[in-house]
């Protein structure tokens, strides 16, 4: 129990602190950024910047058309990936027991096989991504230890949770508390790695659509 009451305790607190000051400090750091202001003159007859940067965000979910046959494939893994993680997260009822201890909200759980299916499909995804990313010679080529560590720290919750819904390998209150703490070190990784997207996508595309339809490219 001793590692459990450290995962729950001033391991968590510790973790929470250190996703929220590194979040704040990354978008603090982006956002006062020194920008060199945009001398082109705008392209008039076009659509409005503002639509521009609206639609990217949207239109940047799926491949172009150049490109779809190529990247479908990856697509369709990362939002599978990310959906069956969600439902996991925001489906699952011992999840919402925590979300709701620590948020005061809550709404009702899934059913419990369907997120554990859930979780099974999400994982097999993951795992899909990876060996593409290995086996592939440019994304292996482009990849670094962000890319990796990335992938490790957002699957290990995943699999530590099955494990111990699946009561596999252990004590269920050692798995529990080694799930606790995987889920501690993908928050303490968020800020400094490339799972910071989560929070930057949005504003990336939104910008390059707003660049773009200003000078009357394309988006």
């Amino acid at each position: 129990m001793e590692l459990l009451d450290f995962a729950r305790g001033p391991a968590m607190e510790w973790a929470f602190a250190i996703f929220i000051i590194g979040v704040l400090w990354r978008l603090f750091g982006i956002f006062f950024l020194h920008h060199r202001r945009d001398l082109n003159e705008p392209r008039h007859g076009g659509a409005a910047p503002w639509w521009g940067a609206v639609k990217t965000v949207f239109s940047r979910m799926w491949p172009r058309r150049e490109f779809r046959e190529r990247n479908t494939y990856s697509t369709v893994l990362g939002y599978v990936s990310h959906i069956g993680l969600a439902i996991v997260v925001f489906g699952g009822a011992f999840h919402l027991l925590f979300i709701r201890d620590l948020f005061g909200v809550s709404w009702p759980a899934l059913p419990t096989a369907f997120v554990y299916l859930s979780g099974v499909v999400a994982l097999v995804a993951f795992i899909a991504l990876l060996v593409r990313r290995i086996t592939h010679p440019v994304l292996r080529l482009l990849s670094n230890f962000d890319d990796y560590f990335s992938w490790f720290v957002a699957v290990a919750p995943l699999v530590t949770g099955l494990m111990a819904v699946a009561h596999l390998g252990a004590r269920y209150e050692t798995l529990l508390a080694i799930h606790i703490l995987s889920f501690q070190l993908l928050l303490v990784w968020f800020p400094f790695g490339k799972l910071m997207h989560a929070f930057l996508f949005v504003p990336a595309r939104a910008v390059t659509g707003y660049v773009f339809t200003r000078r009357g490219a394309a988006t």
